[in-house]
């Protein structure tokens, strides 16, 4: 028994590793593709009306805006089904069909035209939900409720559509601020680069959690252990992990820090290494983190800053893992809530929900720094941007 143990986690140590060669590769690959569609989501209100899309062309970064791909209710964060069919959005509102509780929408991508077909729409569980992701199968969609602090799986239909709800697990507790971490208020959840794991940061209760994904049946179980904790206080909102599967960053939003982990991708454990602030030293005003992506390459991270206004860049250390900032960018503008890197690495579009504006960025392959392209769009309380390459 023991020599199956130590060659199971021996296929599972040479599959991560051949996992994140092949994504790395993949990201090099991608560089032949030119356009892109950006798909922005926005908190609805008297201008917005749901999801916006945009082309990009990776040749010359020219942003050219297509209007509204898909009317959805504060479709504040989205994600895109492997296959390239299908778009999907947490609707992060309180009341759904007479439920105490948000939704989650399915939506089918035209590859031509980047439009948006609504395909159907569920309870997600818990009110609030405010991220969401596809495994890496495509089989299951995962949600994290903020308002009561909870993940929730649902199935994947072959045609796209959102099917049963296939786990449920509220998280529990609370940290030091009796204002902000009075409870649970699970704000993120991601898969580990080999679908074996989903991992949740819950600013309420300033713990990373772990679980343990079947990817035959969509079902989590609390990892051993099951959780990894940050500084107290600090609120750890978003996560990244670098392609070869060996560390994992938490961007927190209380704390304006950064944690970054080291990860034991056979056991699912993640161990603290070092804490660092995302805003300069001598800035003393107010700010709260929100997004953070990993580049392509592995060797750059990014953070938004909201308050501070700015892009935080990080080099890491490729051999312990650990970031340095070398570069604060202004977005030009306020409130930058959400940004993403298109998949050739080469520009970071930045949302500014509360100047109402989208500014893009080109991304230095070899420092990792940014410099503003001159591309500014309207558009109005832009809280999430993906990309999807065009047909």
């Amino acid at each position: 028994m023991k020599n199956l143990t130590g060659y199971s986690l021996l296929l599972s140590t040479l599959f991560t590793a051949c996992l994140g060669l092949l994504r790395a590769r993949g990201a090099e690959g991608a560089h032949t593709m030119s356009d892109y569609y950006v798909y922005v989501g926005t908190y609805t209100g008297p201008k917005s009306r749901g999801i916006y899309v945009y082309k990009l062309a990776s040749a010359t970064g020219e942003l050219t805006p297509l209007g509204l791909a898909g009317e959805s209710d504060n479709p504040a964060f989205l994600a895109v089904h492997p296959n390239h069919r299908f778009l999907y959005a947490v609707n992060e509102i309180n009341q759904f069909e007479g439920q105490h509780s948000g939704s989650v929408s399915a939506f089918s991508i035209d590859r031509k035209t980047g439009k948006l077909t609504f395909l159907n729409a569920v309870a997600s569980g818990d009110p609030g939900p405010c991220h969401l992701t596809v495994d890496h199968t495509g089989k299951y969609l995962l949600v994290a409720n903020y308002n009561i602090g909870s993940v929730a799986a649902f199935q994947l239909h072959a045609d796209g559509r959102l099917g049963k709800r296939t786990a449920f697990q509220p998280h529990t507790g609370h940290s030091v601020d009796p204002k902000r971490q009075e409870a649970p208020h699970a704000h993120s959840v991601y898969m580990s680069p080999d679908n074996r794991f989903a991992v949740s940061a819950d600013l309420g209760t300033d713990q990373v959690y772990v679980y343990r994904f079947d990817s035959s049946d969509g079902t989590l179980t609390p990892n051993q252990p099951p959780s990894a904790a940050v500084p107290p206080g600090t609120g750890p909102r978003h996560l990244a992990f670098d392609p070869r599967g060996k560390f994992a960053y938490a961007i927190e939003e209380m704390g304006s820090s950064l944690t970054a982990f080291s990860y034991d991708a056979a056991q699912g454990v993640l161990h603290p290494l070092d804490t660092i602030s995302t805003v300069p030293k001598d800035y003393k005003g107010y700010n709260d983190c929100a997004e953070l992506f990993i580049h392509p390459s592995g060797r750059f991270l990014y953070g938004s800053n909201r308050g501070h206004d700015s892009i935080t860049v990080f080099a890491i250390d490729p051999v312990k893992g650990t970031p340095t900032p070398i570069q604060y960018v202004p977005t030009g503008g306020k409130t930058p809530r959400g940004f993403g890197i298109d998949p050739t690495g080469s520009y970071l579009i930045a949302g500014n929900q509360d100047s109402n504006t989208l500014v893009e960025f080109r991304i230095d392959a070899t420092t990792g720094r940014l410099t503003p392209t001159g591309q500014k769009e309207e558009i109005p309380s832009p809280v999430c941007v993906v990309f999807e390459p065009v047909e």
